[in-house]
């Protein structure tokens, strides 16, 4: 049983894991028997079914950020949820629960440990979250995206990726994407995107640079958001660089290929996926939270595998003196390519798959 539902920082490489696991075959029963665990209110009641997977809902159980009326009902919540979780383990015959942290996967540590069922944890970001703090004292063994993660027994193993993005051969099909997106096959490429819904500030910065992008030779393929229809370049004098805007990426293999340098947020899959692939990036945490999403990227930078910016000191200004002058330099955009794949890791899908299969078969 895979517990990782809510957002796709979870569901992501909870899907990766399972598209590993399902390409192992262990024998005459074939290959593993994989089952996911979410609640109606996370984006897994849409991704896990069409991805194939079956999928059991339990009742989400939100922890409160501050003291409030509601943080009464949670044991209450927590003894419901794991109840049920539990029903469903006996039910499956599981024989290991993989968590990945979120709402759903702490009362699927409680259940398989009332259970006597092995865990495995898997930690995207830098800071875990409480359901991993509490799964890793319980778990058998611990995976973590991030090297040095403050995580209980936590072993680096990367993280999971789907193939299409892992193994993407981005030299090979850059005049592809470029011919996809209606970009020039030979002009240095900035790809911007805050995420599925886009961000504000990489927004405002990066249409207000435009012009200094473009004058100086250098296309831009934005994905502002599909909410963010106001977001808009102004029409470009002919023979000058293309401006792209799109709602969204849903080929995001095709915008890593024809991209040189992100223009980014540093969630924990984006800067797994950029240094996967070996696409260089400037930073942008976002703003709020406890800091993890700085913390996501800085071992890429520190490899000298992209730049970092605060979120308060991203302008257009910024972009014309420090992003153009990288764009058009080849040689310093090679070496941050080169220094952005060595950080990165294309097997983890395999080596969780290899974790998880031993745990199972001890």
């Amino acid at each position: 049983m895979l517990a990782g539902g809510g957002t796709g920082g979870h569901i992501e490489p909870m899907l990766a894991l399972a598209d590993a696991l399902a390409r192992r075959a262990t024998g005459p029963a074939g290959a593993p028997r994989v089952t996911c665990l979410g609640t109606s209110r996370g984006m897994e009641t849409r991704l896990v079914p069409a991805r194939g997977y079956d999928l059991r809902l339990i009742p989400p159980v939100p922890l409160p950020r501050r003291p409030t009326p509601d943080l009464l009902r949670v044991p209450g919540r927590v003894r419901r949820a794991v109840a049920e979780t539990r029903a469903l383990l006996t039910e499956l015959g599981a024989d290991v629960v993989v968590g990945f942290g979120g709402y759903v996967a702490l009362p699927a540590y409680l259940a398989a440990r009332r259970a006597g069922i092995p865990v495995v944890v898997h930690e995207q970001n830098a800071l875990p979250g409480l359901a991993n703090r509490i799964g890793a004292r319980l778990a058998a063994r611990v995976a973590v995206t991030v090297p040095g993660t403050p995580l209980h027994r936590g072993e680096h193993v990367g993280m999971p990726l789907r193939t299409g993005i892992s193994g993407l051969d981005r030299a090979a099909r850059r005049t592809e994407a470029r011919t996809h997106f209606g970009l020039d096959d030979d002009r240095p490429t900035l790809l911007v995107f805050g995420g599925s819904q886009g961000a504000a500030s990489l927004n405002r910065a990066a249409i207000a640079a435009a012009d200094a992008l473009t004058a100086a030779g250098v296309q831009v393929l934005h994905a502002r958001g599909p909410k963010n229809t106001d977001v808009a370049v102004p029409p470009r004098p002919a023979g000058t660089a293309p401006y792209v805007v799109v709602d969204y990426l849903e080929r995001m293999d095709l915008a890593y290929a024809a991209a040189d340098l992100a223009l980014c947020r540093s969630g924990a899959v984006t800067v797994a996926e950029l240094s996967a692939v070996g696409l260089p990036a400037v930073f942008v945490p976002l703003p709020i939270g406890n800091g993890e999403q700085r913390l996501n990227a800085l071992p890429v930078v520190e490899a000298g595998g992209g730049l970092l910016v605060a979120d308060a000191d991203l302008s257009p200004s910024w972009i014309a003196r420090e992003v153009v002058p990288l764009l058009t330099d080849p040689r310093r955009l090679s070496d941050l390519a080169a220094h952005a794949a060595a950080a990165g890791a294309r097997d983890a899908d395999e080596r969780l798959a290899d974790m998880v299969l031993e745990v199972a078969a001890q």
